[in-house]
């Protein structure tokens, strides 16, 4: 039995941090395996912002494309993925999503997820929107994408940055169905 294959995208937006603890979190997932593609504004956000490089971040997934690469596997509708993650997705790849610019491999791959009727999980890092990114949003959200912005959760008892990015990479990952025990429920362990 093949395993499920989920793509995940990284782009140059602040917020690189989700996208590396998603992908830590994928190598728990016996079932799963990750193929990451990533923008070089992605490589440059992930040195500036954290302790990895991008040569330890793309080691973490089960297969890294060139985000050039538009020859790669995840290009084809016929590469079985079964949906596509893009943590953090900047406003210019959330552009090109909406307007079917498939300039880039990452690009492509959200396209082709789109086309085939796959499930597409944004989680766009900008603030504060404009018309322009809240119309972008509002049209992907009606042609299947799910938007999911990390939002500060405070009901956590971890209120740490790094407790708001493992939640947040979490609750990303719910959405096909990927459970990591690592999100905290809104009162979760509170007596009935």
């Amino acid at each position: 039995m093949r395993k499920k294959r989920l793509i995940l995208g990284i782009s140059g937006a602040s917020g690189a941090a989700i996208g590396i603890e998603a992908l830590e979190m994928m190598r728990g997932q016996p079932g799963w395996e990750c193929h990451l593609i990533m923008t070089r504004a992605a490589e440059q956000t992930i040195e500036t912002e954290t302790a990895y490089s991008a040569k330890q971040v793309k080691a973490l997934a089960d297969a890294a494309y060139d985000c050039f690469d538009t020859a790669a596997p995840p290009a084809s509708g016929s590469f079985r993925a079964d949906g596509m993650l893009i943590a953090p997705c900047s406003m210019k790849t959330l552009a090109g999503i909406h307007s079917g610019y498939a300039g880039n491999l990452l690009l492509r791959a959200a396209d082709v997820t789109l086309k085939e009727g796959r499930r597409l999980v944004l989680c766009p890092r900008e603030s504060p929107l404009s018309a322009i990114h809240l119309r972008n949003m509002q049209e992907l959200a009606a042609m299947g994408a799910v938007i999911a912005p990390p939002v500060i959760t405070c009901y956590l008892r971890d209120c740490s940055a790094q407790g708001m990015i493992r939640q947040c990479a979490a609750r990303l990952l719910e959405r096909f169905g990927i459970e990591t025990g690592c999100v905290q429920r809104w009162k979760d362990g509170e007596e009935e």
